[in-house]
């Protein structure tokens, strides 16, 4: 039944057209039944819009193109052009009925993604049990099973080892994620392993599923300014056509001699070209079947305002950590001062699988593929200088070289030192017994994707810029990597908002991208707020644009997504005013008839809607960034070892 309601419109149009082609035969024929299946035509195929167009007209006091044809349809039948009405109907109907597929195409996403969301759990009591309940009834610290195969019913934590969950509905992204113990998983992704246990730690509403969901049905409903702006003008320019049709009708009557019928066929034939129905079908369709190309790709658009502000971009901002980096620092240089490389490998790991700090971790991730044996240490934390190591009458330390050994480092060892610390490196050493015997250079280096992405914005013109709050060694080195026009280090959160709202000032249209608490001021005072999806809540929040996966080179398939978006937009708006302006020219001059004026009315809107539709087709960057995606992988990994070296 539903079914059947979203498809009236069609099923009238069909209707519509199958009464006009049984009429003319009749009429062909020498019938007399014509007239009777032509109104019977006009009244199906035009009920639902004549309709709309009235309860528009009462309720918002908004003039629409749907009254205008409903006249046209009416004046020619009053005067026996019952053909000309019934094809004016059914041409004006199957645009209409083409402009609702065209909304209900770019809303399936949303639809899709209801259809995902699982409304079942299956909560573990404390003997192991499963019992199935309602997904809103969940509370927080509830413990789930997932089911092979099944969906994550509702946001919360991995408290098993291991998972493999498939987030394409989340990010766009088709690969599975790993996750480990600890992890985030997410409402509405897929179980693609083995069963696995959860603990909620969100609420069914506060779910990030759910303000995805949210977030494309409001932007969905909030037109762009060139959508807003269409809208008022119609009005406008419905209410000129209502005068101006009349006076068209009585002018030539009395003052070019033109008789009483002609004049009257000229002011319908005006009626019906005149009317801005194509104009009005410029901007909506399109803009719906970008939001839409963007939702299915992992991107959010919160309103097609932003997306006809970002095709006028002009300058672009980073926020370093978490954003052009991964957000944790890798091992970049290691030297072993030591002919006993493994045994020093062995110990460092002993001692660092012992600490929580981001470079221990950074460490382990490093050699733990490279360990032979586990090494028994008496460990403490030294706070603030690094951890040390006991083993029967030997002390290993790792740290900073004022603590781990009391001897000046030897001339080469300072040198290079020196040079890892320029090129913004963080340096920790291992000693034995008051001895360094090896050392290491960490970086927090860029992104798979933020070269490419800075290096797309350069050549598109726009300036590029990354704030971050670290010392300005290390924003250099990472500034010389991705090849970024401005570093700007050591901001502060009030810092990057004076920034951003400078540059906006200076500049015009200008974007941040970020993910932290501390990006949130400069992200809202900013023309386009940006966020990464796996960013902060408070982020995302203020943000026009989400990357639901952090992957930057979604924000350079948003760009061109915008520049298409706006270059469809004004194709559509000077093809449909050149038409129209053709058009009336053409009825002045008696060039057309109202069955001609019919066809290049709507034709045009419905040439508009399709050329509309073209937002839904994959941009040849897409594509681009799909075919080199195993090269830059294997270049960014190269680059890696290129560190390693």
């Amino acid at each position: 039944m539903e079914q059947l309601k979203e498809k009236s419109s069609m099923i009238a149009t069909v209707i519509c057209g199958l009464l006009m082609i049984i009429g003319l035969i009749n009429q062909k024929s020498g019938g007399n039944i014509y007239p009777i299946l032509f109104i019977t035509g006009m009244v199906i195929g035009g009920f639902h819009q004549t309709k709309d167009g009235i309860i528009d007209t009462i309720e918002d006091k908004h003039l629409n193109v749907d009254l205008l044809m409903a006249l046209a349809a009416i004046g020619a039948s009053s005067i026996q052009y019952y053909f000309e009405g019934i094809m004016l109907t059914f041409i004006f109907s199957l645009s209409g009925s083409l402009e609702e597929f065209t909304t209900n195409k770019s809303k399936k996403e949303i639809e899709s993604l209801m259809e995902i969301q699982p409304e079942n759990a299956f909560l573990l009591n404390e003997n192991g049990q499963t019992t199935e309940v309602p997904v809103k009834e969940l509370k927080i610290g509830d413990t789930l099973l997932v089911p092979k195969g099944a969906s994550v019913p509702i946001d919360g934590e991995l408290i098993t080892e291991f998972a493999s969950i498939d987030e394409a509905a989340i990010t766009g992204e088709s690969i599975p994620r790993e996750k480990k113990l600890g992890e985030d998983l997410f409402a509405g992704t897929i179980n693609i392993g083995n069963s696995i246990k959860m603990t909620v730690s969100k609420e069914s509403k506060d779910t990030l599923f759910s303000k995805i969901i949210q977030l494309v049905d409001d932007a969905q409903n909030t037109p762009s300014k060139t959508a807003s702006f269409l809208s008022n003008f119609e009005n406008i320019y419905v209410k000129v056509v209502l005068v101006l049709v009349p006076l068209a009708i009585i002018l030539p009557y009395f003052f070019l001699g033109w008789t009483w019928n002609e004049s009257f066929y000229r002011g319908m034939v005006l009626l019906v070209v005149a009317s801005p129905c194509a104009l009005v079908a410029s901007a909506t369709p399109a803009t719906l079947a970008a939001i839409s190309h963007g939702a299915k790709n992992g991107v959010l658009f919160k309103g097609g305002i932003y997306l006809e502000a970002l095709a006028d971009l002009k300058a672009i901002t980073f926020d370093k950590t978490g954003t052009i980096t991964k957000g944790v620092p890798i091992v970049t240089d290691e030297f072993f001062l030591t002919d006993n490389k493994q045994v020093a490998i062995d110990t460092l790991l002993a001692i660092e699988m012992e600490s929580t700090h981001p470079l221990a971790n950074a460490v382990t991730t490093k050699y733990l593929p490279f360990s032979s044996k586990k090494v028994k240490l008496d460990i403490s934390d030294i706070t603030g200088s690094g951890m040390l190591g006991k083993e029967r009458d030997n002390e290993w330390k790792v740290g900073n070289a004022d603590f781990v050994s009391t001897q000046p480092l030897a001339k080469e060892m300072l040198e290079q030192t020196e040079q890892l610390q320029k090129e913004g490196k963080t340096v920790i050493y291992l000693s034995k017994n008051n001895k360094v015997t090896a050392f290491f250079g960490l970086l927090d280096v860029p992104k798979q994707d933020a070269v490419e992405t800075i290096k797309y914005f350069k050549e598109q013109g726009i300036e590029t810029t990354m704030l971050t709050g670290d010392h300005s060694r290390t924003a250099e080195a990472v500034a010389k990597m991705i090849d970024i026009d401005h570093v700007i280090a050591d901001c502060l959160p009030e810092d990057k908002t004076i920034f951003i709202k400078d540059q906006k000032e200076k500049i015009g249209i200008n974007a941040m991208i970020g993910d932290g608490v501390n990006d949130a001021p400069a992200l809202a005072n900013a023309s386009i707020g940006i966020a990464m999806g796996q960013g902060t809540d408070i982020a995302i929040d203020v943000a026009d644009i989400v990357l639901m996966k952090d992957d930057l080179e979604k924000l350079a398939v948003s760009h061109q997504l915008a520049i298409k978006l706006k270059r469809i937009v004004t194709q559509n708006i000077v093809f449909s005013l050149s038409v129209i302006a053709l058009l009336i020219i053409s009825n002045f001059f008696k060039v057309i008839n109202l069955p001609l004026g019919v066809i290049g009315h709507e034709g045009s809107t419905i040439l508009v809607i399709l050329n509309g539709l073209r937002m839904l087709r994959k941009l040849p960057i897409e594509k681009k960034f799909e075919k080199n995606k195993i090269e830059q992988k294997n270049s960014y990994t190269s680059l890696q070892e290129q560190f390693s070296n």
